[in-house]
């Protein structure tokens, strides 16, 4: 899974990034991409959902939780975005 790039950055950073709302993916980001590249950043953005998810809640703090609603968010509308534009490849994700 090492050494996949984009943009200078490894996809790991990139997934990072998506969840932090600096890149958000469209299909045209997605064109520069291999196709085991594909796999590598929809492993990373799923493993990121997880993190995410597995957080301690914070029941008091609504900024908190609007945080982490809209990283959650973007991590869900990338999926999303990923797994439309490597089926129209034909790429197998999972």
């Amino acid at each position: 899974m090492e050494g996949a790039e984009f943009r200078g950055k490894s996809l790991a950073a990139t997934a990072r990034d998506i969840a932090d709302g600096y890149l958000s993916v469209n299909p045209l980001m997605l064109k520069k991409l291999m196709p085991d590249d594909y796999k590598n950043l929809y492993h990373y953005l799923k493993k990121i959902q997880t993190e995410v998810r597995s957080e301690k809640f914070p029941l008091h703090d609504t900024m908190s939780i609007r945080s982490r609603n809209m990283r959650l968010h973007r991590l869900h509308n990338a999926i999303i975005v990923l797994q439309h534009i490597a089926r129209e490849r034909r790429v197998v994700l999972a």
